[in-house]
């Protein structure tokens, strides 16, 4: 029998972005995705799902939930089997499954926390629920051996992806550092264009990248998109 997948991608639903916040004249329909990473240390999830939300935002937004015991399961875990939980960021579509995960550790950038209990921001009870457990991180942080966040501000300002070594490349899970493959593409691109000396005027990308490509990522996954990025194969 095969080795179970080191990173398993988990189908959470998915929910309407409205044209406001689409850029264009129509809605789009994106899935939510959390990952499940295998090491010898244990089970991390990174990212939890859509969480309960008010009747405007659920009205907003018209998610479709799968519960992520069902998603779990269909892994061959259960909620007691994870380890460690790592949030890209604490909005309801990403920390949703955290109180089922009461007890557990969860690693935050402090100034993520510090803003979702600011108020405003988030559900306020998918955040500080009984039993719930934070680790604050500033910065980057070596989660396990070969398992490392970094921040990715941006969407917010204390957005984190997660970078996995693996022995056929390394994996970084960007949850929503870009909402697209696409979108995280053309960064990349840019980025290249910089590095090759083309004159301006050139699109700026996130300086961040700078950090993930010393990685030399093999995969980038994301959080509302199931397309994956892998890097441009020359000459092959």
């Amino acid at each position: 029998m095969s080795e179970p997948t080191p990173v398993r991608r988990l189908d959470l639903g998915y929910f309407v972005r409205p044209p406001s916040e689409t850029g264009g004249p129509r809605p789009r329909v994106e899935p939510v995705l959390a990952y499940l990473v295998r090491r010898d240390e244990g089970l991390l999830l990174f990212d939890t799902g859509v969480g309960a939300v008010d009747p405007e935002t659920e009205a907003h937004y018209r998610p479709h939930r799968r519960p992520l015991e069902a998603a779990l399961a269909d892994a061959g875990v259960s909620p007691s089997d994870i380890s460690l939980v790592v949030n890209c960021h604490l909005h309801f579509d990403h920390c949703g499954g955290n109180p089922l995960l009461a007890g557990k550790p969860v690693l935050v950038q402090s100034v993520e926390l510090a803003t979702a209990r600011r108020g405003g921001y988030t559900v306020d009870e998918l955040v500080d629920f009984p039993g719930a457990t934070y680790e604050e991180v500033t910065g980057e942080a070596e989660v396990w051996p070969g398992v490392r966040i970094i921040p990715t501000p941006g969407h917010t300002a204390g957005h984190q992806s997660l970078v996995i070594r693996q022995s056929d490349g390394t994996v970084v899970l960007a949850g929503q550092a870009h909402d697209l493959a696409s979108h995280f593409a053309s960064d990349h691109l840019a980025r290249q264009a910089v590095l090759h000396g083309l004159e301006p005027p050139l699109p700026d990308y996130r300086p961040w990248l700078e950090r993930l490509a010393a990685f030399d990522p093999r995969r980038v996954l994301f959080a509302h998109d199931c397309s994956v990025w892998e890097p441009p194969r020359y000459g092959g």
